[in-house]
């Protein structure tokens, strides 16, 4: 396995016990469901919607830890990875830096929105709105692959392929 998540690249081995199946599949399914691999294009959606959906993952990922508890996150042999290293550092590093920069930064243009304006007409006047996309982009490349790796984990065909793309 290899998950490249721009400030670390996770590289090795993983081979999830039962637990670790059950858990990569709740967490998979919240992930092939969301704006987290679904392309959201100019468009379409509310940035403020994509931002909260990455932001529910945090909330689901602990959900799932706490539920299947420290048999998903017990050390392996040979340096091999486990579920709850994995998932952690999925928000950490691939959800976080992304959310950190962008939320406050949306937050400061939404609260400048005009009473007779709606939501949508004031974010898409918003000049970073496109260098948003893009980060939503990239993010959406990063757990694409996390997404990947879970079916994987869970033996599970990708479901990715009834995701739509820009080609479909």
């Amino acid at each position: 396995m290899k998950l490249n998540l721009k400030v670390v690249e996770i590289s090795g081995t993983w081979e999830p016990n039962d637990a670790e199946r059950r858990a990569a599949w709740e967490l998979y399914v919240e992930l092939v469901t969301r704006v987290a691999v679904v392309p959201l294009r100019a468009d379409e959606g509310l940035l403020r919607e994509a931002l909260s959906s990455l932001y529910s993952l945090f909330t689901t990922t602990r959900e799932v830890l706490r539920k299947y508890g420290p048999e998903v996150a017990e050390p392996k042999k040979n340096g091999q990875y486990n579920f709850g290293y994995l998932a952690v550092a999925m928000l950490n590093y691939g959800i976080r830096p992304l959310l950190a920069s962008w939320h406050p930064a949306l937050e400061d243009w939404e609260s400048k929105r005009p009473g007779d304006r709606s939501r949508r007409d004031h974010e898409q006047a918003w000049l970073h709105g496109e260098e948003l996309r893009t980060a939503l982009r990239d993010t959406r490349d990063i757990l694409t692959t996390y997404a990947d790796l879970l079916a994987t984990a869970c033996g599970v065909p990708n479901l990715l392929e009834a995701v739509p793309t820009a080609d479909r």
